[in-house]
């Protein structure tokens, strides 16, 4: 039987990661045999890397400071948030919480064309930092959530020895329940970067036009009426996919610990 179980297991993975090898498949693939079923590349190339090297840089880096800022913008409104919402149960906390549970189940592109026209008549459209205040939109209110699971479950005792040594709020918010609360953190810092890295719908209303634009919005240049580069096209997914996957290994053991506090109390 736990054979069994482990066959099916792995049967399993490997449906879940075909996708992954056609894509690694695929941008070794020549133009001329992407009509053929090739299972591995035989007449290999390199010209998808090498489209990403010369054409998508600009674009992974412009990438790489929206997921950044977005962490950062994330990190800065949810943490004191989540603080006052877990300890200093301000008037009207649950109310609040419920609005930010409501605020997750709002479509984003919904939340794309409202964000267009204040954009627009505020003259952030097509920048950088008006896609990090979007993509932060979708990050901060599950962090609130998360960090305030968390933060309800730090102890009482432990906020109160502060205070009677003299810190006040904000020392003890600083000094105690931030490196208490680095697992959650860590957690809400990986999901706020992957939602800003993985972007399409924001990027594609709120930057089509800028100087720069995501990588989401690089793929999609290979993208016309009449040809598609399908092996710059998955050899640039490939690229992307490499910051994600290597902090989801990173993170790993942190995101786990982090969504999981406060689930259990002993």
């Amino acid at each position: 039987m736990k054979h069994l179980k482990t066959a099916i297991g792995l049967v399993l993975t490997g449906v879940m990661l075909f996708p992954v090898y056609w894509m690694i498949n695929v941008s070794f693939t020549r133009d001329q045999d992407m009509r053929r079923t090739n299972w591995f590349p035989v007449n290999g190339t390199l010209d998808g890397y090498r489209a990403v090297l010369d054409q998508q840089l600009p674009y992974l880096g412009v990438s790489l400071v929206v997921g950044l800022g977005t962490v950062a913008l994330t990190l800065l409104l949810a943490a004191p948030a989540a603080y006052s919402l877990a300890k200093l149960r301000p008037r009207g906390g649950g109310a609040l919480s419920f609005v930010l549970l409501i605020a997750q189940m709002i479509p984003g592109i919904i939340m794309a064309m409202g964000f267009y026209a204040i954009f627009l008549s505020s003259g952030v459209l097509n920048t950088v930092p008006g896609l990090i205040v979007a993509d932060s939109t979708l990050a901060v209110p599950f962090a609130v959530l998360i960090l305030t699971t968390f933060m309800s479950g730090i102890p009482e005792e432990l906020l109160q020895a502060a205070r009677t040594d003299g810190a006040g709020v904000v020392r003890t918010f600083v000094s105690i329940v931030l490196p208490v609360s680095r697992n959650s953190l860590i957690t809400v810092s990986l999901f706020a970067f992957l939602w800003a890295w993985s972007d399409f719908i924001f990027a594609s209303t709120l930057d089509q036009g800028g100087d720069h634009q995501p990588i989401t919005l690089g793929i999609y240049h290979y993208i016309g009426n009449n040809n598609q580069e399908w092996n710059a096209i998955m050899a640039t997914a490939v690229i992307a996919s490499v910051p994600a996957t290597i902090l989801l290994v990173v993170a790993q053991r942190y995101v786990a610990a982090g969504v999981t506090a406060g689930a259990v109390k002993d």
